[in-house]
């Protein structure tokens, strides 16, 4: 897939690379303004959204159409929520709480063809490939599709390099705040124990010859060293702005 084949050049190249977790406001409308803004990419969130199915197949089929990426990030990694959540067409997963290279092996199951994998496509699943033989599904889906494993436990943490070392795994991801608590600093996410969590994950992914992708505060990401960066879920991007536009307008 084109757009998942350019955003990871960008990514590997070390380019800045900016974009969006989305959890609530899911309309198609936000991709423009999202490609017009200068981002890279949207994560439609259904892990903790609640955005419709037939909305999340049309965003992602819009961002096909203008090779802009659309991931999904899914309830969880079981190989039945997989199945369906690579029917709806986006170029990747946002994967939570990957705990070790199991999860992995069965998420790699779910969305290769056989006899990689075990994954029947059907439905909208199969609109969007030019023809349902082995070799258009391994060229225009699988070799290209962006898999990013988020660490949110201690144990996922534990076993970081061989997350980082799977076949399937894009590039590194952290679930800062979730890891917050499994860490026992309940929502410190700029606190010692999660940055330094943070470069022990980064590590990991290095020593992979793959990058990190972490979300927060855009600019002090930045200064950090990090270049895949999301800037955040509209929902808060805008009540912040809102926030400071009320406030130097009663001033």
């Amino acid at each position: 897939m084109k757009a998942a084949q350019n955003l990871m050049a960008k990514v590997n190249r070390g380019d800045v690379v900016t974009g969006l977790l989305v959890m609530n406001h899911v309309w198609l409308e936000l991709i423009e303004i999202s490609r017009n803004a200068g981002l890279d990419y949207l994560i439609l969130d259904m892990e903790h959204g609640s955005p419709n199915v037939d909305m999340v197949v049309e965003m992602c089929a819009i961002g096909r159409m203008l090779d802009f990426p659309v991931l999904i990030r899914p309830v969880d990694h079981e190989m039945s929520t997989i199945r369906k959540a690579i029917d709806m067409g986006p170029c990747g997963f946002l994967l939570p709480t990957v705990q070790s290279a199991a999860d992995l092996d069965k998420v790699r199951d779910a969305i290769y063809m056989p006899p990689r994998g075990q994954r029947r496509p059907g439905s909208r699943g199969n609109a969007w490939v030019s023809g349902l033989h082995l070799e258009a599904w391994q060229r225009q889906v699988e070799d290209h599709f962006i898999i990013l494993p988020q660490i949110e436990t201690q144990r996922g943490l534990d076993n970081r390099a061989e997350i980082a070392g799977h076949e399937i795994t894009t590039a590194m991801a952290h679930g800062p705040y979730d890891l917050s608590y499994d860490l026992g600093v309940g929502g410190a996410m700029s606190g010692p124990e999660v940055s330094a969590a943070n470069k022990q994950i980064q590590a990991a992914a290095h020593a992979a010859g793959k990058k990190m992708w972490v979300i927060g505060d855009g600019p002090a990401l930045r200064a950090q060293g990090y270049t895949f960066i999301c800037l955040g879920a509209p929902m808060g991007i805008l009540g912040n702005a809102l926030q400071g536009m009320v406030s130097r307008t009663v001033a």
